[in-house]
């Protein structure tokens, strides 16, 4: 089962975001917002459970890491 592209761009984002955790705070909130925007554009279009749980997973990740800094 392929993965959908929505799901993909989300992952994308959450990881884009963790991974520039030392940028600057106005940059960081940018990555934030848009890794949140991702994962709920791709939570409308998720087609089965497994997908919902894995963009629930990105959620929590980019919940627990945002409020580092």
């Amino acid at each position: 089962m392929a993965e959908n592209n929505l799901l993909q761009q989300a992952v994308d984002a959450v990881n884009n975001f963790l991974n520039n955790q030392g940028g600057q705070n106005a940059n960081k909130q940018q990555q934030q917002q848009a890794a949140q925007n991702a994962i709920q554009t791709a939570y409308n279009d998720a087609k089965t459970p497994e997908e919902q749980q894995q963009l629930q997973q990105l959620e929590q990740r980019l919940k627990q890491n945002s409020g580092l800094g």
